[in-house]
């Protein structure tokens, strides 16, 4: 079901960019019943691994369901969360140019693409990907030219991606980035003879977006509703007011006053006594922080006053399913996720490596849904790193240089239109989805536009930019072919191969067909066409592009 109708979704083109508000009231989607639990222990087929490690990873490269089958779905997740972390700005060090500018924001791609592809943190990568779509931050705007900034963030997403969450929002507010991007950092207390009132944006967004939502939710991510029926917000404007009060007096860290910063994006941010407002101030659920303390410790209990809040479970994991499972998880799977958020097993809150392992063990993640209203569609961008990753991409000099994917792809990593992120987890288009009270974030990127580039550039990635051309420079990013030339006098064999690296093997009897029907008009002498059409006839199908 979720196949067709996203078929039609996609067929009417009913989505768009990314806005600057956000819905007003969010859309619920109506709760997919939940598969019962497999029996007993069983084999992960190729099919289900390659499924797997299309949800937890940048996709399967050669082999890694082969090693997946050895560890265990359990044993693989332990192994990434122990891996080393990729550091983006380590790669930016290691190049002899210029750290901002243009060749700097296009370094800092490289570096997204190089870790994505090469490297063997693969869950963590996914993770701050995930999380660098909730807690936004971008390069449109006032951190254009700073690329080491946006990649010390990035990789301070990674740093944090299977720790404490109260960890990862603190490191989150002092991020220069993240000061400069939603103006916390600078802001000063109340000053009514120079017209001064403390900036609200970070004090709101970091609730409404990052954290809480705009209404009380219960454990399973459903509102809470009040004795009238009505859904209860979280905050008001006074509670705003309070958080940006509490984010006074915080600049650049080293600088030798408030007024004169250091400009070091590599540092969290310092405070600065005297331009913090000591004032008392109202938080979240009727906690007032009281007057005359320092700015570390006001920022030190508002935070705790944000993380000790009950949406923030139900909330981050509804958000983090569906970057990595579902569109529309239903309300008991929340429920399961949001449960380990609250307590680990050990009397921990917060725990994220604990988190994501149940998002991908849970049995809606490794068992589709029945009715075909679960899973979800994969971002653009990733549809075509898995490519790359599935042929072992690369090019000549060995540099992975990309700087536009947004042209081409509507996103590339920390480079929202604006804080609201590429899409709303709330994005429902027009027709059977949102009849349906579905929702698809990815569908909001997916217009008339986007439907065309992606496909026009996934299939010069396939057609042109492969190991068999001749003509290409050095830089081109090139998929591998050269290992299936020699099957492409069978179809069959060929294309079942192609679907083996790209889906797991799983491949509709529809496609099959015309996918051979396709094949079999070129002529046998033409062994690299005969390969690429394969791999396009299934890089180009709906099947590709959904994860269920």
């Amino acid at each position: 079901m979720f196949v067709s109708l996203f078929a039609l979704a996609l067929g009417a083109c009913g989505g768009g960019g990314g806005g600057e508000s956000s819905p007003a009231t969010p859309q619920i989607p109506a709760p997919p019943p939940s598969p019962d639990p497999p029996s007993g222990e069983i084999d992960i087929s190729l099919a289900e691994g390659a499924r797997f490690l299309r949800q937890a990873s940048f996709g399967p490269a050669e082999g890694d369901v082969v090693s997946l089958q050895t560890t265990g779905y359990e044993g693989w997740i332990d192994n990434q969360i122990n891996a080393p972390a990729s550091s983006q700005l380590q790669h930016l060090a290691a190049l002899p140019l210029p750290e901002n500018g243009a060749e700097g924001r296009r370094n800092r791609l490289e570096a997204f693409f190089k870790y994505a592809l090469e490297n063997d943190d693969q869950l963590r990568q996914r993770m701050a990907f995930a999380l660098s779509e909730i807690m936004v931050v971008s390069d449109q705007g006032a951190l254009a030219n700073r690329a080491g900034g946006l990649a010390s963030y990035y990789d301070m997403l990674s740093e944090h991606a299977f720790g404490n969450f109260r960890d990862l929002i603190g490191a989150v507010t002092l991020h220069p980035a993240m000061g400069v991007y939603l103006s916390m950092l600078g802001n000063e207390k109340p000053d009514a003879a120079r017209n001064i009132r403390p900036d609200e944006n970070y004090a709101r967004e970091s609730l409404q977006l990052f954290t809480i939502g705009t209404v009380e939710l219960n454990l399973d991510g459903t509102p809470r509703l009040d004795s009238a029926g009505q859904l209860i917000p979280t905050y008001d404007q006074t509670i705003i007011e309070g958080f940006a009060h509490v984010y006074t007096g915080w600049t650049f860290g080293g600088s030798v006053r408030f007024n004169r910063p250091s400009r070091d994006y590599l540092v969290p941010m310092q405070a600065f006594s005297s331009f913090h407002d000591t004032s008392e101030k109202k938080l979240l659920n009727g906690v007032v922080i009281p007057a005359g303390q320092t700015p570390e410790q006001d920022l030190t209990d508002a935070l705790d006053n944000i993380f000790a809040h009950q949406n923030v479970a139900p909330f981050i994991s509804r958000r983090l399913i569906q970057r990595f499972i579902s569109a529309n998880p239903s309300p008991s799977y929340v429920e399961r996720v949001a449960t380990v958020f609250n307590d680990n097993g050990f009397g921990v809150r917060g725990d994220l490596g604990a988190v994501i392992k149940a998002i991908l063990l849970d049995v809606e993640a490794r068992t589709p849904v029945a009715g075909g209203i679960g899973g979800k569609l994969v971002e653009p961008l990733l549809r075509l790193v898995s490519l790359w990753r599935a042929f072992d991409a690369s090019a000549p000099n060995g540099r992975y240089i990309y700087p536009q994917p947004n042209n081409d792809f509507g996103q590339a990593p920390l480079r929202s239109p604006s804080v609201f992120n590429f899409f709303s987890p709330d994005y429902a288009p027009a027709g059977e989805l949102s009849d349906q009270g579905l929702v698809s974030p990815e569908m909001q990127i997916t217009n008339e536009t986007t439907t065309a580039s992606v496909n026009d550039y996934l299939a010069l990635s396939i057609y042109i930019r492969n190991s068999n051309a001749t003509t290409l420079g050095n830089q081109a990013i090139r998929i591998d072919i050269a290992p299936y030339l020699a099957l492409s006098g069978d179809p069959e064999v060929l294309l079942q191969r192609m679907a083996e690296k790209l889906t797991g093997g799983v491949i509709s009897s529809e496609l099959e067909a015309e996918a051979l029907a396709m094949i079999n008009t070129i002529p046998q002498d033409q062994p690299a066409f005969r390969v690429t059409e394969a791999i396009h006839q299934i890089v180009s199908s709906v099947e590709y592009a959904l994860i269920e």
